[in-house]
């Protein structure tokens, strides 16, 4: 699967946390400990016919498929299953929309709460940003939490990310939300040591040639 579909090989390693590509036996696992907390795709709706809980795990899902099935070079949703103590913990997603013009990646992520508070958020969003700036040759990284999240706003600050604004959205369940952006520049970023392995291979899926 991995000549036909590279991106499965592809690893990251910050400190002790391993990201890797999500892979569809990985939905179960992740599915039975997403939090309650996950924000998701807003353009995917909530159901009336389901509960809160399976509408949760069915967004999950809906969202690792239509990122695979809609994968371009130039604007791409990559999931990564974040591993930590050897377990799987949560997930971190980079995202880079008109990538080969605008040189700019978005984040996002979840954690399940019992690794909350040990440095694992900051190091799997430092392991995709090290991938980004390094590897892909991003220019800018961007990010958004809701002005309730703390720890996400703790994350982008620890970081160096600098604030870019206030906005408001409707999210999957009808409310209105405000979010804090952050935007933090290849100049700005203080680096850090990721081991990026399997990359090669996925030259060409983010529109890479030799």
């Amino acid at each position: 699967m991995d000549n036909h579909w590279p991106l499965f090989g592809l690893r990251l390693v910050h400190r002790d946390v391993v990201l890797r590509p999500m892979r569809e036996q990985d939905l179960p696992e992740l599915a039975a400990v997403l939090p309650g907390d996950v924000g998701h795709d807003p353009r995917l709706a909530m159901w009336p016919s389901q509960s809160f809980a399976e509408n949760e795990r069915r967004l999950f899902r809906q969202g690792y498929w239509k990122a695979y099935g809609t994968w371009e070079p130039a604007s791409w949703v990559l999931h990564f299953a974040v591993s930590y103590g050897g377990r799987l913990a949560g997930v971190q997603t980079l995202e880079g929309e008109n990538f080969p013009a605008l040189r700019t990646v978005d984040t996002a992520s979840w954690l399940v709460p019992e690794v909350r508070g040990r440095g694992v958020g900051v190091a799997m969003r430092a392991a995709v940003l090290g991938f980004a700036f390094g590897s892909l040759g991003a220019a800018a990284a961007i990010s958004s939490a809701a002005t309730s999240n703390a720890a996400s706003l703790g994350v982008s600050r620890h970081l160096g990310y600098a604030d870019n604004g206030v906005s408001r959205i409707v999210d999957t369940t009808g409310d209105v939300v405000q979010l804090r952006h952050f935007r933090l520049t290849a100049e700005r970023w203080r680096g850090a040591e990721v081991t990026v392995s399997g990359f090669y291979p996925c030259r060409p899926w983010f529109g890479m040639t030799e």
